[in-house]
């Protein structure tokens, strides 16, 4: 089924802040398995694999509308250097893919795809789940401080 091609544009920039993400998540997952903070290693790794399955859905529904995925383009890519500044950049990633999440729908809508818009609106409800548990780690920290919340991290 041939696809509006703005909507096709879109949907690869979605997919290339997904395929960013992947790779900001992974690193921030293998920084915290060297330092020995097991626990939060497979918070970020699930994150990462989160985004691999969006990327995923993306690049299925581009293909279905016979448009070609670009998996070469990324978005700055952002690394803490501690936990803070990871969960700092995260978050900021996270609300810009709402942000953009939110536009492609309505631009979705507004075309009339509307199972793309529903492929959407599921992904969007992931990412606001993950925005909403980068805010409660974030919210632990604030509770317990840094270096208590990192002694639960251990295993």
């Amino acid at each position: 089924m041939k696809g509006n091609p703005e909507l096709i544009k879109v949907l690869n920039a979605l997919l290339s802040d997904e395929l960013s993400a992947i790779n900001q998540y992974i690193v921030h997952s293998e920084m915290n398995a060297d330092w020995g903070y097991q626990k939060l290693h497979e918070y970020f790794e699930k994150r990462s694999i989160d985004e691999m399955k969006h990327a995923e859905k993306l690049i299925g529904r581009i293909l279905f509308l016979e448009g070609i995925p670009i998996v070469t383009n990324y978005q700055p890519i952002k690394i803490g250097s501690d936990l803070i500044k990871q969960l700092e950049n995260d978050h900021h990633s996270e609300e810009g893919a709402i942000q953009a999440y939110n536009a492609a729908i309505a631009f979705a809508s507004e075309v009339r795809d509307f199972a793309t818009k529903e492929i959407l609106e599921n992904i969007l409800n992931d990412e606001d789940r993950h925005i909403d548990e980068i805010e409660e780690l974030q919210d632990q920290i604030g509770h317990m401080t840094l270096p208590i919340f990192l002694t639960t991290q251990v295993e």
